[in-house]
């Protein structure tokens, strides 16, 4: 799961009547008059609440004339509730299959990177194959600054500087965890965190 999605999640979850919305909504379906009622809270404030489980997939909607109606998102919630401790422990297996960057691993970066990039720096296009466009998005994002945020503006000047397709690159490096979104604001992950292409086939 990706990085701003976990914090997202538990962004939502950082309020005491958020969390008593949704052990409410365990019974079953509720609308927004009656979860005031019970929780002694105005239906504005319920609203509002509900926006931001909504926001996190932790609740759905449902409306029935001038009604909203709410009930768990199950799904989400149970695969939220993992991702996290995946995500911290998601390397550890990885100890010493990615430590050391063998001969043949280099070899085959240095190949890849002459393939897909031109003499003067520029992407010639992204590859097709997975571990062939880790390479060479680990490549692009080892030139951005470690600690450093960056707008979407910057990010996106950034990546045309190798490529015409900043949208598609910059969407890579979130989905692979080279780098983390919130606010349109992007700053580099720590390398433990980036898609590992070393352990792929």
């Amino acid at each position: 799961m990706q990085l701003d999605k976990v914090v997202n999640y538990h962004k939502a979850l950082a309020d005491p009547t958020r969390i008593k919305i949704l052990i409410l909504l365990a019974e079953g379906e509720l609308n927004g008059q009656v979860l005031a009622e019970k929780l002694g809270i105005s239906p504005a404030t319920i609203t509002h609440h509900a926006t931001k489980l909504r926001e996190a997939s932790l609740i759905n909607e449902r409306r029935d004339k001038n009604t909203i109606f709410f009930s768990l998102n199950h799904y989400f919630i149970k695969k939220n509730a993992t991702a996290a401790e995946e995500l911290i422990y998601k390397n550890v297996n990885l100890k010493g299959a990615v430590d050391v960057l063998d001969e043949k691993n280099k070899r085959l970066k240095d190949s890849v990177i002459k393939n897909f990039i031109t003499s003067e720096g520029r992407l010639k296009h992204i590859p097709a194959q997975l571990k062939k466009k880790l390479i060479v998005l680990e490549h692009l994002v080892s030139r951005l600054n470690k600690g450093q945020k960056y707008t979407e503006k910057e990010i996106n000047e950034f990546i045309m500087s190798f490529h015409d397709d900043f949208a598609t690159l910059r969407r890579e490096f979130i989905m692979h965890q080279f780098m983390f979104r919130e606010n349109e604001i992007y700053e580099l992950n720590p390398p433990e965190m980036w898609a590992h292409w070393e352990v792929l086939t």
